[in-house]
């Protein structure tokens, strides 16, 4: 098995033998040609050798696509009336006391927004079809304006979906086979028209561009390949390509699924994730399971498909640190990317956070990053050093303020995913992984009470160890917006029953086996008058109600219920999920060094509080299972590096991950 993550520097490569070995590679990312750093990692990494292979892919094609608006020339087709949904969007604002608001570019322009003659009510009753003579010229239009691919979204078309089966059967008569065509009935059907037709244009938008990337792909290589999912699941590359807005945020998902994976097997199943790449940084929270959502954003574009619950903020190893017209100390959201990339790279970029922790002794400059790429440290001292002069403090000073900044920027996410949720963070375990997470854990921990952290074995590419636990799955919803209290369980229980034979269906065309599927349901509930729902379990051994699930899932997530008002079902939702193949680590039994001193290949100079101090440097590799040690020292492997501050102890357990623990404040 394979599992491949690119990311914006490195292509993460792990392959899994069928004895359990385990290997990993970091092959330099290819943006201009993303697969060109895919087939490379295979070919590198020994696979594709025989069809015996199975590669699972996280992809940020898609992602990289929107943020960068480099998507496909895109119509949309909707209701008389309705075109400028999408740009008027709602009146929620990030920023609601700013005078110089703005919003994201629609990517659909006006004039490639097509309307029709249609109607359907709330109920789903039709009032008005459109007739043939309208969608021939419909289709006409859409076709003389030569785009690469059209999304159809009309007014309460998830109620019945047949005006826009009426659409799409004229378009594809006129405009040529090889034109995507994304259907808002098919890609969410769910009600909020803003969301849905931000959701169905996304589709359309980089379907072109997957399409062609995941083709690509399957014609250069032998193996099976699936795709990693948002939802922490993964696809057929079939299933991603006509449903491309579902792989916008996999690689995320698939550290968190890698790192809960990982989490659990250690014994601990509440968590929160931490993974700090070059650009930004990810943080999720896991008690006791995966969290996932159907709100979510890329670009400032809603995304309505379930996701894992995600929270990113703008801080990464590549982050750039400046001082502001107030001589106040900044770092990120701008980051410098793999080009130029820190100054560090010799390649006229920084100052950034990497940099910093160079200068301040965590990062060794003389060892390549990633086993590739070599630091040079001088120059990540003559970038830091211009930040210190204009500060008029010590280089060693100004590292340490923008290791401060981005950790506070940093620490902030943590809050929003737990303490603003009603989580007490000191009740979980903290795992990092990613290139530049395990530098900034133990620091982040202390800053939020958590006493425990764990860095998996090969964190500096869990989210490609991560694709090889996921199953398949496959997410389906259907709007019912009914007073809980109408409907009776029998009642739900056929909606669900109807749900089912749609996906078994939807399964079996896409050569799945739908026998092995099994099912889980949740619907999405509010309080009537509520403008968001909370999706609650359907069936859930804990002897409670769906009114009472849901009044206590209201209670912890905002502090306050209220069991006599009324509520309703707004959306009903199903996963299908069929067991994939999953590897396990094998771990030769050995006996432990209390002091791991023979894994010990120097020493580094650490700059603490502002003196220097000398601190073991440990080859984490070389550690076996049961070796202590104690902060603070600094721990290098291939893909990461991992900074232990004084006050902390750490122990490898028997999957060889590192467990540090804060003894003393």
């Amino acid at each position: 098995m394979i599992g491949i993550d690119t990311g914006g520097t490195f292509t993460d490569v792990i392959r899994v033998g069928e004895d359990g070995s385990i290997r990993l590679i970091k092959v330099p990312s290819t943006p201009a040609d993303p697969a060109q750093s895919f087939l490379a990692g295979v070919r590198e990494i020994g696979g594709d050798a025989h069809k015996g292979d199975e590669i699972v892919h996280g992809s940020t094609v898609g992602t990289n696509a929107v943020l960068e608006r480099r998507g496909a020339r895109t119509a949309l087709v909707t209701t008389r009336g309705m075109a400028d949904v999408i740009e008027i969007g709602r009146q929620a604002r990030d920023d609601l006391y700013s005078l110089r608001v703005t919003r994201p570019v629609p990517l659909v322009p006006r004039e490639l927004r097509f309307e029709i003659d249609e109607r359907v009510t709330p109920e789903g009753e039709i009032l008005t079809a459109p007739d043939e003579a309208e969608l021939g010229a419909l289709a006409e239009a859409v076709a003389e304006s030569g785009v690469d691919s059209v999304a159809v979204a009309l007014l309460f078309s998830f109620l019945p979906p047949e005006h826009e089966q009426l659409i799409r059967n004229a378009l594809e008569r006129r405009l040529p086979v090889d034109v995507p065509i994304s259907l808002s009935s098919d890609v969410v059907p769910e009600f909020r028209e803003f969301e849905r037709t931000s959701t169905t244009v996304l589709n359309s938008y980089v379907a072109p561009v997957m399409q062609s990337y995941l083709s690509r792909i399957d014609d250069s290589v032998q193996s099976t390949v699936r795709i990693m999912s948002s939802n922490g699941g993964s696809m057929t590359i079939g299933q991603a390509s006509s449903f491309p807005v579902e792989t916008l945020l996999s690689g995320p998902a698939g550290g968190v699924v890698g790192a809960f994976e990982v989490a659990k097997a250690a014994d601990f199943d509440r968590i929160i994730t931490l993974d700090m790449g070059g650009t930004s940084t990810d943080v999720s929270l896991c008690d006791g399971e995966v969290q996932r959502t159907s709100e979510g954003n890329i670009g400032g574009y809603p995304l309505r498909v379930p996701i894992v619950d995600i929270h990113t903020v703008g801080a990464g190893g590549g982050s750039l640190a400046s001082v502001d017209a107030g001589g106040a100390l900044s770092v990120g959201p701008q980051s410098a990317g793999a080009d130029p990339g820190p100054a560090a790279y010799g390649q006229g970029g920084g100052p950034t956070v990497t940099d910093a922790n160079i200068v301040l002794g965590r990062l060794p400059a003389d060892r390549p990053l990633a086993g590739r790429l070599p630091l040079n440290g001088g120059a990540a001292l003559d970038a830091v050093g211009a930040i210190a002069e204009q500060l008029g403090i010590t280089p060693q000073q100004a590292a340490g303020g923008v290791v401060r900044v981005a950790n506070a920027n940093m620490e902030q996410a943590l809050r929003v995913v737990s303490l603003e949720r009603g989580y007490d963070p000191r009740e979980f375990t903290l795992v990092a992984f990613g290139g530049a997470g395990p530098l900034h854990a133990c620091e982040l921990a202390e800053g939020l009470g958590i006493r425990s952290v764990l860095v998996p074995r090969m964190s500096g590419a869990l989210s490609a160890w991560g694709m090889l636990t996921v199953d398949v799955t496959r997410d389906y919803s259907r709007t019912a917006m009914r007073d809980v209290s109408d409907m009776s369980a029998e009642e739900i229980e056929r909606l669900l029953g109807e749900i089912e034979r749609d996906a078994r269906r939807d399964l079996e065309a896409v050569g799945l086996p739908a026998a092995q599927a099994t099912f889980s349901a949740l619907a999405d509930i509010r309080y009537q008058g509520q403008g968001y729902e909370l999706s609650i379990p359907l069936h859930a051994p804990d002897g409670l109600s769906l009114e009472e699930r849901f009044h206590t899932a209201h209670q912890r997530s905002f502090d306050h219920s209220h069991p006599v008002w009324p509520t309703e079902i707004v959306t009903l939702r199903l996963r299908a999920t069929i067991p994939a193949r999953r590897p396990e680590f094998v771990v030769e039994d050995a006996e432990g060094r209390s002091d791991a001193s023979d894994a010990q290949p120097g020493g580094t100079t650490l700059t603490i509080d502002g003196k220097e101090v000398a601190a073991p440097l440990y080859d984490r590799n070389a550690l076996l299972v049961g070796d202590q040690l104690k902060g603070p020292a600094v721990l290098t492997q291939t893909d990461c590096t991992t900074y232990m501050p004084p006050g902390w102890v750490g122990r490898v357990d028997e999957n060889l991950n590192l467990i540090l623990e804060r003894v003393s404040a």
